[in-house]
């Protein structure tokens, strides 16, 4: 199915693996030109490289989301590689460890939120400028319902919280925001891809518990996803929580 994408400009966060890079490939296969952002240059510059040699047109940016600076060049940069920019997907995240509580509560809050909310705020100009702006916030089914560490599981619920806010508010100047809820994806390097490699049983045995699905999720079946709600075939979701998860969450709602 032809999206309707092509030509379009994108900023991924957390692009150099896992569902960054497959979330890169989806938009890039339907014609999007793609700035990727990673902490780590060398791993960026392979899967820049991979995408590259299926024919898309890529930027790279070794970027910290959770530094200000790192976050206004990320987006300077993609302006000025593809002349504007259409659509933004906020996937790094994820959780955090400190011996401090404050201390783990605050970087969490930093990585899952306000590395968002900036990257937003400072895309803003250029998706009204766009016409046909869309931006997909990476959560959790831990932001949804209960479920992986505290800081998490906090951080998640109000990075959706404020996606929402800010979907009603945005739509009005032609900007669609929405939230996808990922479950258990396993990958080459992530932490389900290691579990299943070092504890096979214990993978089979939580898959049957928690995944009606019967297996993990695959990066490419979020990319897929984010790609169509990035899309004019998703015009009138806004300020949704899509999950793909194969059935693990627990929620009504």
């Amino acid at each position: 199915m032809d999206l309707g994408l092509a030509g379009r400009s994108a900023v991924v966060t957390g692009a150099s693996r896992g569902l960054g890079r497959a979330i890169a490939e989806a938009l890039a296969a339907e014609g999007v030109k793609v700035t990727l952002a990673a902490r780590g240059g060398e791993t960026l510059e392979q899967t820049a490289a991979a995408l590259r040699a299926s024919g898309a047109t890529v930027h790279t940016v070794a970027a910290d989301v959770t530094n200000a600076e790192d976050c206004a060049r990320l987006i300077e940069e993609a302006v000025a590689a593809h002349g504007g920019l259409d659509i933004l997907v906020n996937n790094a995240g994820g959780n955090t460890s400190d011996d401090d509580l404050a201390e783990r509560f605050r970087r969490a809050y930093e990585l899952n939120v306000m590395s968002a909310l900036r990257l937003m705020e400072l895309a803003k100009p250029h998706l009204v400028a766009s016409g046909q702006g869309a931006v997909v916030n990476i959560s959790s089914i831990f932001g949804r319902e209960a479920g992986g560490s505290p800081q998490y599981n906090a951080n998640k619920a109000a990075q959706i919280g404020m996606t929402k806010a800010y979907a009603l508010d945005w739509i009005k100047q032609g900007i669609r925001l929405n939230s996808l809820a990922p479950g258990s994806i396993a990958f080459e390097g992530g932490s389900w891809g290691r579990r299943l490699v070092e504890a096979p049983e214990a993978m089979a045995q939580f898959i049957q518990q928690n995944i009606a699905g019967g297996r993990f999720g695959r990066p490419e079946e979020i990319g897929e996803v984010v790609a169509f709600l990035c899309s004019p075939r998703a015009s009138w979701i806004v300020g949704a929580t899509l999950n793909v998860d194969g059935g693990q969450s627990r929620s009504n709602i």
